[in-house]
């Protein structure tokens, strides 16, 4: 038995004179997939060509990265575009988002109309005159 506690006392004391000469981690910056950190103008690259190939392309946002931050400002009609805008900006590898886009009246008051209603969008976009909520 004193074998045995002498081989896990060596043991105790490799690891701990390891753990001691290890240094510390330090928290790591967000990277894109391949590994690397963006630059403000990459960065602001990749933003512009994830709205580019979506359908908030029409709305025309503007884009401004400083420090990894993105700052999107412009107008739309459609509630969703403002929040599809800061995922998309979140995926591109911005560490945070600043969201500037005002959401006309027009489209509150329609997205006020439609959760007075209790309607989605998904059952108002398949058919305005037959939504899925009423009774058949």
């Amino acid at each position: 038995m004193t074998r045995v506690w002498r081989m896990g006392v060596a043991l105790l004391c490799v690891l701990a004179a390891a753990w001691a000469t290890t240094p510390p981690t330090r928290a790591v910056p967000k990277r894109q997939a391949g590994g690397t950190q963006l630059s403000d103008a990459e960065l602001e690259k990749a933003i512009r060509e994830r709205f580019a190939r979506s359908k908030i392309a029409a709305n025309g946002f503007s884009v401004r990265v400083q420090g990894g931050v993105a700052i999107l400002e412009g107008r739309t009609n459609v509630v969703q575009h403002k929040g599809t805008a800061t995922r998309l900006a979140k995926a591109a590898g911005a560490r945070k988002v600043i969201n500037r886009i005002e959401v006309s009246e027009q489209a509150r008051l329609k997205a006020s109309q439609n959760l007075a209603q209790g309607r989605r969008r998904a059952q108002i976009k398949r058919s305005e005159s037959n939504p899925r909520s009423e009774p058949r």
